[in-house]
């Protein structure tokens, strides 16, 4: 009687490095398996639903009160930019503590031990939401200008290059926010809270320190990103930037890469 045996092949799950005898997800699979996973369920349609309704619910803003809002391009943008950003960096927490929240992280890191790989593949997702949301955003602005035309009322075309960007980058550090928080936490509610609670608190602190707010309120530094408004405000923006989307964002990677799977 003979028996085999055959030996697991060993490496760091964590390191990124290929394993013997385990060849590489294509990352274009993993990239449609985790797009799956933040948009292909009743709770993330709902919740992207929610997204385009808040968006147009904010672009109805400037449409319906032209008296007290400003007619001009670069309003109408803001407005969207507001309205699309108060949901989706939830997308993107939720997209990045889906394995620790709903408990299939052992399977994820079993099938793809590499964890870099599963991790760049939810940033991934998450700037595509982001590009799409943005571009849903600007077809919003441009319905809410249309209707806004047609009603006879002037409006200021201030709309610049410099604008289009700074809406961009925008929507795209709200959702980096979001992806930090989510990196970091591991867990969707804890996240979810804390994403919203702590730029309050801080806002609320701006009220009383201004030239912190001007350091470390997102609102603030965030807005003139909108307003493209770089002059004079570059470091505090790259402050701003630092604190709550690197520094958490570097942390989350350390910490998914070297948290135990029990």
């Amino acid at each position: 009687m003979t028996s085999t045996t055959m030996e697991r092949p060993v490496g760091n799950p964590g390191a990124g490095t290929p394993m013997a005898g385990f060849p590489a997800i294509p990352f274009g699979r993993l990239l449609r398996v985790e797009w799956g996973k933040a948009t292909d369920t009743r709770a993330a349609r709902w919740l992207l639903g929610l997204v385009a309704a808040s968006t147009i619910g904010l672009m109805l803003a400037p449409v319906l009160a032209p008296s007290s809002i400003d007619q001009s391009y670069t309003s109408y943008l803001r407005y969207a930019a507001i309205g699309l950003t108060i949901l989706l960096p939830v997308v993107s927490i939720l997209t990045m503590t889906s394995e620790w929240s709903q408990r299939t992280v052992l399977t994820t890191f079993t099938q793809e031990p590499r964890r870099t790989r599963v991790i760049n593949a939810k940033v991934a997702v998450s700037l595509l939401l982001a590009v799409g949301g943005a571009l849903f955003g600007a077809l919003a602005t441009a319905a809410g200008l249309a209707v806004a035309a047609a009603s006879g009322r002037a409006l200021d075309s201030n709309l610049t290059f410099g604008v289009v960007v700074g809406y961009l980058l925008f929507v795209l550090l709200n959702v980096l926010n979001g992806v930090a928080f989510g990196a970091l936490l591991h867990n969707s509610s804890v996240a979810i809270v804390l994403y919203f609670a702590l730029p309050t608190a801080f806002a609320l602190l701006g009220f009383a320190l201004t030239s912190v707010a001007e350091w470390i309120d997102v609102s603030t530094t965030f807005d003139w990103v909108l307003l493209a408004q770089w002059q004079g405000h570059t470091p505090q923006i790259l402050v701003s930037v630092t604190a709550w989307v690197v520094l958490p964002l570097v942390a989350g990677l350390v910490r998914t890469m070297q948290r135990e799977i029990t």
